[in-house]
């Protein structure tokens, strides 16, 4: 039986990163058997399929919109998994794991198992942000689900009292947090001093009578 612990998000925008430093601490603080395996999915969408394939057991965490307080940790299971990612998405990430479900299901290899597990984010739109306190209190409750769920398929985890090695140092969330430049210094959500820089002028658009296409780009409305 081979099983994945995958967390997916983005940690540069504070609670999104929660599914990511989910994986990191489990990188860290336990070791499992040989048939599973702990990895960091980042926002690698489709990339992820041929991993999701393998799977027999699947557990995703991810920052999920539950219309919850935010820090509220929960779970859902097995086919309500892609319907619930697909119903308020946060980010494009989500959809992108959405398809990754899709792709193993339509190509005939998917999990036997499948566990969500989601922590209501506080704060999304800050850029270079770490996670808020109420959802990074919440890693340790999700690892303690998640050994519990193991429990089931005979897999226990062993806690190491030293820091384990990760699979990608630079994911290390001390240095994250040490390295990353103040607010003021680097605003993280939106920055009005662009607008004060000698020579930079404000302009309303310019009509044309040539054709043009207008395309709508989502950067979160920061930039």
């Amino acid at each position: 039986m081979n099983i994945l612990l995958l967390g997916i998000g983005n940690v540069l925008w504070a609670d999104e990163g929660f599914g990511v430093r989910v994986i990191e601490r489990l990188q860290k603080s336990y070791r499992f058997p040989d048939q599973v395996k702990v990895m960091d999915g980042g926002t690698q969408g489709v990339y992820l399929v041929e991993h999701v394939q393998a799977a027999d057991v699947l557990i995703v965490f991810d920052a999920v919109d539950y219309d919850l307080p935010p820090g509220t940790l929960k779970r859902i299971e097995n086919d309500d998994v892609p319907n619930f990612l697909g119903a308020k998405k946060m980010s494009l990430h989500q959809t992108g794991f959405q398809e990754v479900l899709a792709m193993a299901q339509m190509l005939g290899s998917y999990p036997q198992h499948l566990l969500l597990i989601g922590v209501q984010p506080e704060e999304l739109d800050d850029y270079g942000g770490s996670l808020r306190p109420i959802v990074k209190a919440q890693i340790q409750p999700a690892i303690d689900m998640t050994i519990d769920y193991l429990q089931v398929f005979g897999i226990k985890a062993e806690a190491i009292n030293r820091d384990g090695d990760l699979a990608d140092p630079v994911l290390n969330i001390q240095r994250y947090e040490q390295e990353r430049p103040t607010a003021d210094a680097a605003c993280r959500i939106g920055d009005d001093r662009v607008l004060q820089v000698e020579g930079f002028e404000l302009r309303p658009p310019q009509s044309s009578d040539e054709r043009t296409v207008q395309v709508d780009v989502d950067y979160r409305g920061k930039y």
